[in-house]
């Protein structure tokens, strides 16, 4: 049983010390990153149509994910009956944001890209906190090696807006693009696209060359009407996935801090099933959540939503890998003979 950090050193509360993600170690070198997972800031919006301030989502996710730091031997969840992110046999690291030039979209993404496969070389899961969607591109861009060597990704896509413009006044690279970018990618295999809804920055050409393009699209009624279960299994089974999570993908109810808010959106545990589900079916590579804008929301909920969503999806995609490298283990083990 994993121990509690507060019974042999101090007891560390939440609102003490400096905030990392979750209060995890801050890893400053990037050749040194030796951990399960590796928490990357993207604090970049330029690429933003409407509202700006998702620079500081970053900031905020990582002060409300110091609400879940306890000290505890893990989370326990007892409707599963299991203690995700045991201390001692998961390790994560924050080793900051990446370096973001203003004004300079291709700098800032390179910047992004880079640190993305700095942890990608160090074989830890790489989650990455905007920023406005499109850092999800240099994201996906940094995933060209990888895929080479361990097959390409498909991408699944929690989000109110199809983000699949191709180009608009020369802009290929901003917030409503990076599905469209994602696409053209050789490695990527697929879209699995949920939560689309209302009117969209996407005009119906985009929606059609989309689904030409190997996109799966489901609204959040068309969800609630099919059920978690079954939306999982639309997702290609035993693949990698890459998934990027849009705050805007909830209700505005319960996430305001967002630049572009759409109602008729997710509840919590909608997305958090579809997610748990995807960590059981495939293997789950890649993560960013984009488009938290904390100065929309006082309450400071729309950032601890966002935490809460990346805890539980970490612990689920952890907990996945461990299961199955133990079942692994047994079924490789000689069976006895006897005689």
């Amino acid at each position: 049983m994993a121990s509690n950090s507060y019974e042999t050193g101090r007891l560390n509360l939440p609102f003490v010390g400096i905030c990392t993600f979750g209060k995890y170690p801050y890893q400053p070198d990037w050749d040194a990153i030796d951990a399960d997972v590796a928490i990357l800031g993207a604090p970049f919006d330029c690429g933003t149509q409407w509202r700006a301030g998702t620079r500081f989502g970053p900031r905020s996710i990582r002060e409300a994910s110091t609400l879940f730091s306890f000290g505890h031997g893990g989370a326990y969840d007892h409707e599963d009956d299991v203690t995700y992110l045991p201390s001692g046999e998961v390790s994560i690291v924050d080793i900051g944001d990446a370096d973001i030039v203003h004004t300079d979209t291709m700098k800032s993404h390179a910047n992004i890209e880079f640190g993305v496969r700095k942890i990608l070389a160090a074989g830890a899961l790489p989650v990455v906190l905007g920023g406005d969607h499109s850092v999800n591109i240099p994201c996906i861009n940094a995933f060209s090696d990888d895929c080479a060597e361990n097959g390409p990704i498909h991408i699944v896509q929690i989000d109110a807006h199809l983000d699949f413009v191709d180009e608009r006044h020369g802009v290929r690279y901003g917030h409503g693009n990076p599905m469209r970018r994602a696409a053209e990618k050789p490695y990527v295999s697929g879209l699995s696209q949920l939560g689309i809804r209302n009117v969209s920055s996407t005009a119906k050409e985009g929606y059609e060359d989309a689904r030409k393009m190997g996109s799966d699209i489901l609204s959040v009624r068309q969800i609630r009407a099919l059920g978690s279960a079954a939306v999982a299994e639309r997702v290609p089974a035993g693949a990698r996935y890459y998934v990027t999570i849009d705050i805007d993908g909830f209700d505005p109810s319960i996430a305001p801090g967002t630049g572009t808010p759409s109602h008729g959106g997710f509840i919590y545990y909608e997305v958090l099933e579809i997610l748990a589900a995807l960590a059981k079916r495939g293997t789950i590579v890649g993560i960013d959540l984009v488009e938290v804008a904390p100065d929309y929301d006082q309450t400071g909920g729309t950032a601890i939503l966002a935490a809460q969503v990346l805890m539980n999806l970490i612990g689920r995609v952890m907990h996945a890998r461990q299961t199955n490298a133990e079942r692994g283990t047994e079924e490789s083990r000689p069976l006895a003979v006897f005689g």
